[in-house]
């Protein structure tokens, strides 16, 4: 039997994916540690170089890649696998990504060929899945799934504590104008991301004089890299998020869950904060119109609310994505969205016509039981890494 030891963190996804490991029969142990840097930590590196040296593992598992890991790996020649949840991750941008013992498997495939073009040996594209089994379970033995139902929902961030906000008025007119600008051409594109390349080299070299690159010595990542997404990704988000909700909220009932400050939603319903595991797939089965806002950061792949929610039976509203139509039909599965104002226009008509809504909430869910479960996407992995399961 495969034995795996799993470094965790507080990755969403975990539960999931450590399930289908069993369900795979794959034995399993975990390490749980808050490392100091994920670059450098020797106190940590003693701690998995014994708990290797201790039981024979087949590999070391982590979602999202910490080179400290690596470094150990590569030290006594043990694979190290990575399941990419964030895109793009910085700390891949890190010269141990080229040791021979690291297996990348990430869920945006514009990432996958950005280091396959950098010469990557072991780097997959793996989109991400849901558990319909165990959101089932939750729903078949909760008796208040009916109080978490509305018209239109939104459950994330609105990332209103953002690093443009506090640069801003320490940059020059000229930047902040461009930037801004940048910022509002980014939210005219679906399916797309121009940010990195607003940043032109006459651009790059005037904003180092305000905004310091923190990194470590053994990280490529550059100031485009980190700006681009850090910063104006981020704000990018924030402007379109709450833009979008104004607006639905001038013409239908909205309810945002968050941890975010929403005193700007006047018009939105603040429905708190929600357990990840409990309430939210509630919200996500009741609700008649969810909503997915995906950040420029994450230039083609799917990120793991669009799978939750068709994991859950919900209906989903989505920005276009350009990996959609690998796995899904527009108006068919899912309904995406080019614009701010074609979203109330959509938004109305599936509100109007529930037939429709509910069927197609109903072939999306069908499509991601059958074809798109954790355990398929864990089976996979295993395959490329030459590690199949006894099952």
């Amino acid at each position: 039997m495969m034995k795996i030891l799993v470094y965790k963190w507080k990755a969403y996804n975990y539960a999931d994916v450590c399930e289908a490991f069993e369900n795979l029969g794959y034995h399993q142990a975990f390490l749980e540690y808050d490392m100091d840097s994920y670059d450098d930590d020797p106190q940590f590196e003693e701690i998995l170089s014994q708990a290797v040296k201790l039981e024979r593992y087949d590999c070391v598992f982590s979602i999202n890649y910490f080179a400290v890991i690596s470094k150990v790996c590569a030290n006594i020649n043990l694979p190290y696998v990575v399941w990419t949840c964030d895109s793009p991750l910085i700390s891949m941008y890190h010269k141990a990504v080229f040791e021979p013992c690291n297996y990348f498997f990430t869920f945006d495939k514009t990432n996958f060929l950005e280091f396959k073009g950098m010469g990557l040996e072991h780097i997959f594209y793996l989109p991400l899945a849901a558990n319909t089994r165990r959101l089932n379970y939750l729903f078949e033995n909760s008796s208040d799934n009916y109080l978490y139902a509305n018209d239109i929902a939104f459950v994330g961030s609105l990332y209103e504590r953002n690093s443009y906000d506090r640069l801003k008025s320490s940059l020059p007119e000229y930047l902040q104008g461009y930037f801004d600008a940048a910022i509002w051409a980014q939210q005219c594109i679906s399916g797309g991301n121009i940010l990195e390349e607003m940043l032109t080299v006459e651009v790059l070299e005037e904003l180092q004089q305000y905004f310091k690159l923190e990194k470590s010595q053994d990280s490529f990542s550059d100031l485009g890299l980190i700006f681009s997404t850090t910063v104006l990704g981020f704000k990018t988000a924030a402007e379109q998020r709450q833009r979008a909700l104004i607006e639905l909220s001038k013409k239908y009932p909205v309810t945002i869950y968050s941890n975010s400050n929403t005193e700007k939603l006047t018009r939105v319903r603040y429905g708190g904060s929600l357990d990840y595991w409990s309430e939210m797939p509630k919200v996500f089965r009741e609700t008649k119109i969810n909503l997915n806002f995906t950040i420029p950061n994450i230039k083609s792949g799917l990120p793991l609310r669009i799978w939750d929610v068709l994991g859950c039976g919900g209906f989903l509203m989505t920005n276009f994505q350009a990996e959609i139509p690998y796995y899904f039909k527009n108006k068919e599965d899912l309904v995406c969205f080019e614009s701010t104002e074609e979203l109330v226009e959509l938004a109305g008509y599936y509100l109007s016509h529930e037939e429709e809504r509910v069927e197609i909430a109903k072939k999306g869910y069908e499509k991601v039981k059958q074809h798109h479960t954790w355990e398929s996407r864990v089976m996979e992995m295993f395959e490329i890494v030459g590690m199949e399961s006894s099952h």
